[in-house]
């Protein structure tokens, strides 16, 4: 049975024990960022093409034609894989569009996968205008075309968050990163909406996990984060790996106040 767009998503667990899901992305949307790439490479070959046709071209224009062939085709390819790495499995129309290529598994994605992808994009254009790619998308239980199916990767759909009632979950205390507002603007643009998710997941479900399962989390987590921003020492002496979840999860969920730097909405200490 065809799994609905709804029902189709990547769970993904971590070691200690959080699970959570990222939306994997259709055919047609993924159809509408290969056409915005289409569009960016013809683009490029063409410009590159102009220039071939001013210099090899009135030389030998049987060459010059040769060259152009061989240019969009290698364009076609590379531009595919040297993006996808350069901007961690995206490229530009999956950049607009919100998309993003990721490991089965959740694990990082790595360039033996990125180049094994586009190698087989070929396969899945055929016959024409992704039809095999397409199909293969719409049946696969993780919307998968064949070269994602041989690289083990996913395209997935990356949403915006919704934060619940923070009040809820944060209690309105003193939060030492706004007395620096410009380390917490800086720490908003670092933390990617995965990590954040990740974060904030793991303070609304932290009476799920045995203690040490949570406490070595939030290690883990609080050392990523840190190394993103190094806030001063007086703004984190004293802070357990938790209370500096709390406040990056605060600074990037919460709206900034007026005054970013007198902080009434936020967490820690």
């Amino acid at each position: 049975m065809i799994a609905s767009a709804r029902e189709r998503s990547l769970p993904i667990r971590t070691p200690e024990g959080v699970l959570f899901s990222l939306p994997l992305a259709g055919p047609v949307t993924r159809g509408l960022a290969w056409l915005i790439d289409v569009c960016c490479i013809t683009a490029a070959c063409a410009a590159l093409t102009q220039v071939i046709v001013h210099t090899v071209g009135l030389l030998s224009p049987s060459i010059g034609t040769a060259l152009a062939v061989l240019l969009y085709s290698g364009v076609s390819i590379g531009y595919g894989m040297a993006l996808e790495w350069r901007l961690r499995g995206q490229t530009l129309g999956k950049r607009l569009l919100g998309l993003r290529v990721m490991d089965e598994e959740g694990l990082k994605l790595q360039p033996s996968q990125v180049v094994l992808r586009n190698l087989l994009r070929a396969v899945d254009l055929l016959p024409g205008l992704y039809l095999v790619g397409g199909a293969a998308c719409f049946f696969s239980r993780r919307a998968q075309r064949l070269g994602d199916i041989a690289a083990g990767t996913v395209v997935v759909l990356l949403k915006g968050i919704e934060a619940p009632d923070l009040d809820q979950v944060l209690p309105r205390k003193y939060n030492s990163f706004r007395d620096t507002p410009h380390l917490a603007a800086r720490l908003r643009q670092k933390v990617s909406p995965r990590e954040a998710s990740i974060a904030l997941q793991l303070l609304l479900r932290r009476d799920e996990l045995d203690d040490a399962a949570r406490l070595r989390l939030c290690s883990l987590l609080a050392e990523s984060f840190r190394r993103l921003v190094a806030f001063p020492e007086e703004a984190t002496a004293g802070l357990t790996d938790e209370q500096y979840l709390r406040n990056v999860v605060d600074v990037c969920f919460r709206a900034r106040d007026a005054r970013d730097g007198q902080n009434p909405g936020g967490v820690g200490q």
